[in-house]
């Protein structure tokens, strides 16, 4: 091809390329992290993929050149949205830059400047590891960061979290797909995360289209999560959102986390860390202002948590005549970067059995760092996260039920409470079985316990998709709290949970007893008697908005004046509103 005709191509591909962004946000709170680069309209300019248009640039050596250009326009059409300081940007790059890698760094910091330090480059599980770690390295030179793209998929995944020690783990879609329902994916997905946290990276799931899969991603101990859930690419970055607000308000049972957030926040350390590029002299004066600091977390410009700076590991250096003298001389050469330490991160969000896991299949951790949206929180001690879970622990033992480890009485005259303060309007329903005496009076305490477990675990699975409030009176009440609901939702939605009770309790039964749809048992007053088999009935109690001076023994009198009611209605329930 002619040079004209190539550099003609090669104009029409920098006019004609276009950079879109896909949002990367917390799992917990919705906010956004940063965004990936994309490219649109290839198509146009006659490349069926961005694979095939990036082999044409390279095939006339001007890769690189097209690479950098991309990013400056990615870097100067982000600068319309005010808060994009803020913002990560994850961009792609190609494996063939490889060789020049030191000169390629050089041209992207010359055309973006300061924004380098905002880079995530994404270093693709498929990629020859010898090679990148040496192009990693000079990359790290200059602060930007590493992610592992498509981990899991590509056939160096797992040496490339050994050799290239990436700052970020972007998950395979395929572990991402149907990740809900197929246990066998879970599994693989669970060790990674866990592998990934025990290194000190943070874990974004790529991929993610349903709310079933993010709430998977959060329970697996997820850090991120990129997908069309989130929201699709967008050509405006005017389009992106801070807070994506249908993230952080994702399932009712998650609330209980925000209680392992108060033993976290309890026992956290609030060390102020130093930059990666302090001086080691700046170290040392730390450490000896500070006798009883063992450690200090060292973070980039924007926040981000790269590891601890231990002190045993300086003492040969600390105690050595000339020791300090050897690293404070700058053409020796030795950084910050060189004495870094790995450390667990995990985010404020995460529970605390997450945070014990990561801890505790880290190689001699010193205890763990903490984020919120990303950012550098605080350090958890191994004291610290030890002391953290024995009171979490004492205080369950006393606010929740033992057989369901769900929330007791104490807690759910709180809630109520808490309704009636917020004025809002919500919805209150109390449950019991229905023949639950004769049916453990015949099969034993350990199949009653069975028939109040599944009950749990059906209120539990009913919690996924909303904001309830579930809690365990005790035997065979239960209770659940639904704010800002009305009378029909909530009846239809208590009205399938009895259902699907009273057709799984059946399996609790004999043969006999499931045909002849009861049993032969004793009433309280010793007679005879055939029962139905186990069912389940509601009242449900409707406090309209403002009712800001009602009382819990209010709604329990009601409970209490419709109890039998409920149990006389076809459809087992009853609705009544709690009136002034």
């Amino acid at each position: 091809m002619k040079p004209s005709k190539v550099a003609s191509r090669l104009e029409s591909i920098l006019d004609g390329i276009n950079v879109t962004f896909q949002a990367i946000a917390n799992i917990h709170t919705g906010r956004c992290f940063g965004c990936e680069v994309l490219l649109r309209g290839h198509e146009a300019l006659g490349y069926p993929t961005v694979a095939d248009m990036f082999d044409f640039c390279h095939t006339v050596g001007a890769l690189a050149e097209v690479e950098v250009a991309v990013l400056g326009k990615a870097v100067n059409k982000l600068a319309r949205l005010e808060w994009n300081a803020e913002l990560r940007l994850f961009v792609p790059l190609d494996s063939r830059l490889l060789p020049e890698a030191r000169a390629f760094q050089k041209a992207i910091r010359q055309e973006i400047g300061d924004h380098y330090t905002r880079l995530v480059m994404e270093v693709d599980g498929g990629t020859v590891v010898d090679v990148t770690s040496e192009w990693v390295k000079a990359l790290k030179k200059h602060g930007a960061l590493i992610a592992a793209d498509r981990f899991g998929s590509g056939k160096f995944s797992q040496q490339l979290l050994h050799e290239v020690d990436p700052d970020f783990v972007k998950l395979s879609p395929f572990f991402v797909t149907d990740i809900d329902s197929d246990r066998r994916k879970r599994v693989a997905l669970s060790q990674m995360v866990a592998t990934a946290h025990t290194l000190g990276m943070q874990v974004i799931a790529t991929g993610v289209q349903t709310e079933r899969e993010n709430l998977a991603l959060r329970e697996l101990g997820c850090d991120m999560v990129q997908g069309v859930f989130v929201q699709k690419p967008v050509n405006d970055p005017l389009a992106l959102e801070a807070t994506y607000a249908h993230l952080a308000a994702i399932g009712g049972e998650y609330r209980r986390r925000r209680t392992d957030q108060e033993w976290i926040a309890e026992q956290l350390d609030g060390i102020a860390p130093v930059l990666i590029t302090e001086s080691m002299s700046q170290v040392f004066e730390r450490l000896a202002n500070e006798p009883g600091r063992t450690l200090i977390p060292v973070v980039d410009k924007q926040g981000q948590p790269l590891g601890v700076v231990v002190e045993r590991k300086l003492k040969n250096f600390a105690y050595s005549v000339f020791g300090k003298d050897l690293i404070a001389n700058k053409g020796i050469g030795r950084t910050l970067q060189n004495f870094l330490s790995h450390c667990p991160i995990a985010e404020i969000s995460s529970s605390l059995q997450q945070i014990l896991a990561s801890f505790s299949t880290a190689e001699s951790a010193d205890g763990v760092i903490i984020t919120e949206n990303g950012h550098y929180l605080g350090f958890l001690s191994a004291p610290s996260i030890i002391r953290a879970i024995h009171e979490r622990t004492l205080s369950r033992a006393r606010d929740e039920n033992p057989l369901t480890k769900l929330p007791g009485n104490d807690l759910i005259a709180g809630f109520v409470t808490e309704c009636f303060s917020s004025g809002q309007a919500t919805v209150l329903a109390y449950i019991d079985f229905d023949n639950f005496k004769p049916f453990n009076d015949t099969y034993g305490f350990r199949q009653g316990d069975r028939a109040i477990l599944l009950f749990a675990d059906l209120m539990r699975r009913e919690t996924i998709n909303r904001d309830w409030f579930i809690g365990h009176i005790g035997g065979d009440d239960f209770f659940i709290g639904m704010r800002g609901g009305d009378q029909w939702s909530a009846m239809e939605a208590i009205g399938k949970l009895v259902e699907d009770f009273s057709s799984d309790a059946e399996s609790f039964y004999d043969q006999a007893a499931r045909e002849n749809r009861c049993i032969s048992a004793k009433d309280r007053d010793g007679t005879i008697k055939c029962f139905p088999l186990l069912s389940a009935s509601a009242v449900l109690v409707g406090i309209p908005a403002g009712s800001t001076d009602r009382t819990v023994d209010e709604v329990s009198a009601l409970i209490a004046a419709k109890k039998k009611d409920s149990k006389t209605s076809p459809n087992k329930m009853v609705f009544a509103v709690l009136e002034e």
